[in-house]
C-alpha cells in the first residue's frame, strides 16, 4: 500500500508519534497551523469520512475517546482544541486516510 499514513503506522516512515495503541496512533503534523497540531487516525484504512461504513461506528466513535485522551496528556483541555476532519481534496484533505487534526494554542 502506498498511503503515506499506513507507512507511519507500519513504521516504515519515521514520525513524531506522541500515542499510539492497538487502533489508533497520533503524531505531530509536519506543516504545523498552530502551536499545537496533532494528527489522529485509527490503523485501519479508511479513505475519508465519506468512506465511514457502519460497521465502523465503533471505531470512530472510539477514535474521538482517543482523541480525548491525547488532549488530555498534551494539557490543551484547559485552553481549549480544535478537532478537524478535512474530506476530500477541495477541503484541505492531503492524505487519503481519514485523521483528525487536533490543534490548540
Amino acid at each position: 500500500m502506498s498511503c503515506l499514513f499506513c507507512k507511519i503506522i507500519n513504521k516504515e516512515m519515521p514520525a513524531d508519534i506522541i500515542l499510539e495503541d492497538d487502533k489508533f496512533i497520533c503524531f505531530r503534523d509536519i506543516s504545523p497551523k498552530a502551536r499545537v497540531h496533532l494528527l489522529i487516525l485509527p490503523k485501519k484504512h479508511i479513505e475519508s469520512a465519506l468512506d465511514i461504513q457502519e460497521q465502523d461506528k465503533e471505531l470512530i466513535g472510539e477514535l474521538f475517546l482517543f482523541a480525548k485522551k491525547v488532549a488530555i496528556e498534551q494539557k490543551v483541555v484547559d485552553k481549549g482544541y480544535k478537532l478537524l476532519f478535512n474530506v476530500g481534496k477541495g477541503a484541505g484533505q492531503v492524505v487519503d486516510h481519514i485523521h483528525l487534526h487536533l490543534l490548540s494554542k
